[in-house]
This record gives C-alpha cells, sequence and structure tokens, in this order.
C-alpha cells in the first residue's frame, strides 16, 4: 500500500507525494525533518529474499558514488513486514522522454551536450575499481534540472564487475530500442551495453524516434534508419558517431565512454572550453493555477518544423541559452526521482506472432514496429449520441442454443491490487456430462465463408449462428450469456482487421446489428464485454494507429485508453472485477501489459525476455493471467501462466507443468467459468486447426472438431446469474 501524504517514515521522513508508483512499490517526494531538506524515497515492497537482495545492493551501490551527474544515497533502512527504503536526493526537473514528447527532435549542440554529461557518468562508473554497469539508459532515466544539469538515474539494473565474475542487483531486463543485442541472451554484457543504450537514447533525442530493436536487426528482420533520413539537419559526422555507438558487435561500438564523448565533441566542432561553457535548456516552469504559462514558458513555445518533429522559438542560437535570462523561482513540475523500470518507459516487448505456411496452413502475418518511449495516457473520451439502427448485416440462422447449467463465480469490483474472489460451487466438467457446461462459440470457414458456430463443451449440437456474405468471427459472449458481441468482415484469422465492425446479436444468432459505437471504416475489432455487461472492449485502427478503447453501452461514450507512438496495442482483457484490462502491446516483440479501466495507469505485466506473448485471458478468481507465448526463431506457441500476485517477477509456470508432456501449438485460450478447463486453438499435425479442450493443469487433452476447414476463436457462454 503506497504511504500517504503527511506519514512520517521512521519518524524522520514526511511524505509529501507520490512521485511515481510501480508494481514493486512507490517512489515519494518527502521532507528531512532532521536536515529541513526535500528528499526522494524509493521503496520496495516486494520482500521476497531475492528482491531484498537487489534492493540493497542497489542502496550499496549507490551510496558509495560521488560524481556531478549522479544522485547520492544518504540513508537506507528496512520497516519490518513493510518494505525497505532508499532515501535519496530529490531532484526536479523533467526526463529526456517527456522533453523529447514536448519538444520533438532535440537541437544537435543540446543533444550532444548531454551525451557528453552522460559520457562523463559512465566514465566514472565504468573505471570504478569494481566497474559498475548501469544496463538500463533510456530516455527516462536521464533528467534535467530547472539548474539545466544533467542526472543519469535508477540503477535498479545495475550490474558490478569483479573481474570475470559479475553480481546483478537486478534481473537482467530488455528496453527493446534501447538494450543492445547482448542484453537479451546470455552473453555477458560489460560497459559497452551502456554505450549502445546511450547511443540509441541520442538517436531518440535527435530523431525523436527509437531505433529499430537490436535483436530485430540481429536476425535480420529490420535494419537501422540512418539519422540523417529521419532529421537532414543533422551534422553527418555527429550521427555517423552515435550510429557506431549502435552497432550490434560490441567490438564495433566505441570501447569507452570517454572515446565515445570525444567523437561526439569532434563530431560537433566543440571545443572542451566550450562544451563547459554550454548549457542545456530547462525544463519550462509549472503553469500557474489560473491556466496561464510563465513568461519563460511563453517564450520556449514549439511549433511544427514541418518534418514531424518541433522547433523553438524565441530561443536564440539554436535553443540554448549562453546565458539563462532567469533563474527560476518557480519549482519545476515534481516528476519520478528514479524511473520505476517495471512501471513507465519500459519499451514495449512485443511483436505479432506468426505461423509460417511452411509449418501451418494458416499464417499470421508479422508487422514491423518501431517502438517509441511510452508513458501513462490520459484519457480521451469521446461523447457520441445513442444509435438507433438496427440494420441487420445479413441473413442469419436461427437455431436453438442449449441453456448452461451450474454457477460462475460471483465477482465483487475492488481496487486495481488483486485480491482473492470468493467462488460458489463449481460447475460440473464438461466433458464427464456431455457438455452440460454450457456452449462454446467458435469461428469456421468449413462453409467457405468464416462464420460463427456454437456447441456444446463435448463437441455435440453444432449449429450455425450466422450466414454473413462477409464473413463474421471473434465471438465474445455477454456475462449473461444472452448476446454475443462478433466482428465482421471477417474472411481469416489476422492479427489486425482493417475495415471491420463490431455488432451484437442474440444467443441463437437473430437480431444482429451494429454495435452503437461511432462507425468508423478504419476497423474495430477483439471485442470483450466488461463483468457488469456495461461496457465493451475492443481494438481500434481510428485513431490512426492501433489502440484500446472501450464502450460505454449505458451513456453511449467512447473512452480511449491506451496511447503511444510507434507502439500497437491490442487483445484486451477483463479482469473479473471490471477495474483493470490485459492487454498486447507491440514493438520489437510481444508483452502483456495490463492498463486501468480509466487508462489512467498502465504497466507491462508478462517479463519474459526475447519471445512473443499474446492471447491473454484472466482466471476466474483474478489471480493469474494465462497467455500464449512463441519463440521468434520457430514461432511455435505454448501457453505460459503467471501468477498476478507475481507480477514483474518473471516468475511464468508452463501449462502443462515443466517435465509433462508439452500441448502445442495453442492460439487463442479460454478458460471454462468454473476456472477448470481451457478451450482453444490447436494444429498438433501442423495442418488442421480445430478446437480443443484441456484441464486447466494441461493435462486430459480432448479434440472437439475435427473438420478439415480452419477453427478458430473458441469463447465459453458465462453460466446464468
Amino acid at each position: 500500500m503506497a504511504l500517504s501524504p503527511g506519514y512520517s517514515l521512521n519518524n524522520r521522513y514526511r511524505i509529501e507525494s507520490i512521485l511515481g508508483q510501480g508494481g514493486m512499490g512507490s517512489v515519494y517526494r518527502a521532507t528531512d525533518l532532521n536536515l529541513g531538506m526535500d528528499v526522494a524515497v524509493k521503496e520496495n515492497q516486494y520482500l521476497s529474499a531475492e528482491f531484498s537482495r537487489q534492493f540493497q545492493r542497489e542502496a550499496s551501490v549507490l551510496a558509495n558514488l560521488r560524481h556531478p551527474n549522479l544522485p547520492r544515497v544518504s540513508d537506507y533502512f528496512t520497516i519490518q513486514g513493510q518494505g525497505q527504503y532508499l532515501i535519496m536526493d530529490y531532484i526536479e526537473g523533467e526526463d529526456l522522454r517527456q522533453r523529447i514528447e514536448r519538444s520533438g527532435s532535440l537541437p544537435e549542440k543540446e543533444v550532444v551536450l548531454i551525451g557528453a554529461e552522460i559520457c562523463d557518468a559512465l566514465d566514472y562508473l565504468h573505471n570504478r575499481p569494481s566497474p559498475i554497469v548501469h544496463r538500463d539508459i533510456k530516455p527516462g532515466n536521464i533528467k534535467i534540472t530547472p539548474e539545466s544539469k544533467v542526472y543519469l538515474v535508477d540503477f535498479g539494473l545495475v550490474k558490478v564487475m569483479h573481474g570475470k565474475q559479475e553480481t546483478s542487483t537486478g534481473a537482467r531486463a530488455m528496453t527493446p530500442g534501447y538494450s543492445s543485442p547482448e542484453q537479451y541472451g546470455t552473453a555477458r554484457t560489460d560497459p559497452r551495453s551502456d554505450i549502445y543504450s546511450l547511443g540509441a537514447t541520442l538517436y531518440a533525442a535527435l530523431t525523436a524516434e527509437i531505433p529499430e530493436d537490436s535483436l530485430a536487426r540481429l536476425t535480420g528482420k529490420t535494419k537501422l534508419t540512418p539519422i540523417t533520413k529521419l532529421n537532414p539537419r543533422v551534422n553527418k559526422k555527429v550521427a555517423a558517431a552515435v550510429e557506431k555507438a549502435l552497432e550490434l558487435e560490441p567490438e564495433k561500438r566505441f570501447q569507452t565512454a570517454a572515446e565515445f564523448k570525444k567523437a561526439l565533441r569532434e563530431a560537433a566542432n566543440l571545443t572542451v572550453k566550450e562544451i563547459k561553457q554550454l548549457t542545456i535548456s530547462p525544463p519550462p516552469p509549472k503553469t500557474g493555477e489560473n491556466g496561464a504559462e510563465s513568461k519563460a514558458d511563453a517564450g520556449n513555445k514549439s511549433t511544427d518544423d514541418g518534418r514531424g518533429g518541433k522547433k523553438k522559438q524565441g530561443s536564440g542560437c539554436g535553443t540554448f541559452f549562453l546565458l539563462l535570462l532567469f533563474i527560476l523561482l518557480v519549482g519545476a513540475a515534481a516528476t519520478m526521482f528514479l524511473n520505476l523500470s517495471w512501471v513507465e518507459d519500459v519499451a514495449p516487448l512485443w511483436a505479432k506472432y506468426i505461423s509460417p505456411s511452411a509449418l501451418f496452413s494458416t499464417a499470421f502475418p508479422a508487422q514491423a514496429n518501431t517502438a517509441t518511449p511510452v508513458h501513462s495516457p490520459s484519457p480521451t473520451v469521446i461523447a457520441t449520441p445513442t444509435l438507433t439502427s438496427t440494420v441487420t448485416a445479413g441473413a442469419t440462422i436461427t437455431a436453438t442454443a442449449t441453456s448452461s447449467v451450474g454457477t460462475v463465480i460471483e465477482t465483487t469490483p475492488s481496487p486495481a491490487t488483486a485480491t482473492t474472489i470468493a467462488s460458489a460451487t463449481p460447475m460440473p466438467t464438461p466433458i464427464a456430462l456431455g457438455g452440460g457446461s454450457g456452449l462454446i462459440a467458435f469461428a469456421s470457414n468449413r462453409t467457405g465463408t468464416v462464420q460463427i458456430w456454437s456447441m456444446d463443451a463435448d463437441g455435440s449440437n453444432l449449429t450455425q449462428l450466422t450466414n454473413l456474405s462477409d464473413g463474421a468471427c471473434q465471438p465474445s459472449w455477454s456475462p449473461d450469456g444472452q448476446q454475443i458481441a462478433f466482428i465482421s468482415p471477417c474472411r481469416g484469422e489476422h492479427n489486425t482487421y482493417a475495415g471491420s465492425l463490431i455488432y451484437i446479436m442474440n444467443a441463437d444468432g437473430s437480431d444482429s446489428h451494429p454495435l452503437g459505437v461511432p462507425p468508423d471504416s478504419s476497423g474495430d475489432f477483439d471485442p470483450t464485454w466488461s463483468p457488469d455487461g456495461q461496457r465493451i472492449a475492443f481494438t481500434s485502427l481510428r485513431s490512426g494507429a492501433q489502440r484500446i478503447y472501450i464502450y460505454n453501452l449505458t451513456t453511449a461514450s467512447l473512452l480511449q485508453i491506451t496511447k503511444g507512438t510507434n507502439v500497437e496495442d491490442g487483445q484486451p482483457a477483463w479482469s473479473p472485477t471490471g477495474t483493470q484490462l490485459a492487454f498486447v502491446r507491440t514493438s520489437a516483440l510481444s508483452q502483456i501489459w495490463v492498463v486501468t479501466d480509466d487508462g489512467q495507469t498502465q504497466q507491462p505485466f508478462s517479463l519474459s525476455g526475447a519471445v512473443n506473448d499474446f492471447s491473454p485471458v484472466w482466471s476466474p478468481d483474478g489471480q493469474s493471467i494465462y497467455y500464449c507465448q512463441t519463440n521468434p526463431d520457430t514461432y511455435l506457441p505454448w501457453l505460459m501462466r503467471l501468477r498476478y500476485v507475481d507480477r514483474g517477477t518473471s516468475n511464468e509456470n508452463h501449462v502443462p507443468p515443466a517435465g509433462q508432456p508439452n500441448v502445442i501449438p495453442i492460439v487463442g485460450p479460454r478458460i471454462s467459468p468454473d476456472g477448470n478447463w481451457i478451450a482453444y486453438e490447436g494444429w498438433p499435425d501442423g495442418t488442421n486447426h480445430d478446437i480443443y479442450l484441456m484441464r486447466i493443469n494441461g493435462s486430459d487433452v480432448q479434440r472437439l472438431t475435427n473438420d478439415p476447414a480452419l477453427d478458430f476463436d473458441p469463447a465459453w457462454q458465462p453460466a446464468p446469474h
């Protein structure tokens, strides 16, 4: 639980505000009551032996550092049963990620100056008696103060090197676009890994774009876009220096931070004296309570430069100040002192999975994406009128649906923290009772076009529900089991359905009509009902990028809950409480993220490394998220399980458990309402895609369909309330 403002920590530090919050704890601004000064308090509430050791190591490393570009630690302590606490310098200002988002590409000399300052810090770290490798350099971990000072922060992943031995204070983590290729595997990381990450950071500052991910480049999936192609104003020598730092092979990069700094200085024609004289533009001061911007802020307004970036007006000599005209008296916006690497600016780790035709009959096309810094979005609310249209997209075939038997788990909405949810009497085992647990809807092209079908949970009573000329797929049941949301057109199994719309029909296939969401020809897909039946979350291309939206059926309003640049979001899945959604975020690889239903807080969930994660689904008790995973080299999916309470620890569990016969491939898993069974699409023979059933532990695999056609998108009908 986060500490409240006014709380006295350890009888010395009065909490003033929360600067950042994540899965392991929070970062606070506090007042040191003994010294009367502002401090930052970094907290770790995850008190397992491993994480406690890592947090203490971070404190020990930072406490022994003394450099003008690094924060200082003044205290460290543990409160039994509550958490560990690290007391550090409080640094006002903005991070480089925020500056790039605010201003677009930055002036070349300012980028060189920032690079030179960080090189100084790295030179100090790398040349310690026991060299220190930061391992998480990115724009979000570089702070710029109102006094134009630059700090390298967040040492949660730092590695201390003792000869050939290495000591890590955190799990090896990858930030696509910023991480060197050796950070993805088992190869040894060393100071040259930091040089790569700094090169990527400067690349982003010069272009307002993150460079292509090193793993994707290493595997030949993409190439590095030249800096001058994205920003022709950049000096070719400066661009060459930054791109050398981004060489895939460590031997081809600059071998030391001092060498990198020298190359940057010479490329920009800056002498050592000039480097010392130049200052970095300070962040804008806070906007006053009346909403008016300060004079200093007004003088730094940005306008579009016509190339997708921005340029500043009234900034004299580029955007540099040879002499600061004003000493900022107003405190700059209080932002997170140590960015929690598990909260923000963790560049997404997922790409679309593909099933090559050489292996399987159905292809899932991969799309190349370039990641950019990610931030928690402010939700966009779009008020919409209620639509009364009852247009039927095509003729439907009426069928009689078999009623469900049993009781679903009742859930009570709660805060974002997962809690154990009490369940009623479990539903009967579907196989033993011959399908008495309800219907499974699925999509199939067995009639020549993709349509939605239903069947009992043992594969009997097969019934066609739609007969649309443009096809239909992605069925999603309403919580009461009386309606199905689906999309059309649908001509096959894909990741993206451009031009599709969301429709609603009764469980027997009658009364098919469009969802009341404002129509958009770009494409809406991946519909999923909220547990209370009042909202439908879905993926849409309507903003020009792939994002998650929520449509409120009661108020007829539309809420965009995910945002970002050069990332794609999709496959939303509601938590049983209806307060969160799991979804898939795309960049170089795939990763499961979790976002609150108001869009205010989003954070990565699966930390699987160099693999693709997709198809998330919550367990009925809300304690786990199940999802599929592929190896980028083989593309063979298998089901994974991750305890919700272990979020961010990489504590993943195979289904079936390790050592048991594997069940692959698996796509689109859906858990039965009683939590005992999983329905999924599989094709173990490499060609025939059918609907399968297995117990929650991966045993007792049953084949429900056996048609040469493509069967996919299984969905369980909820039991009646």
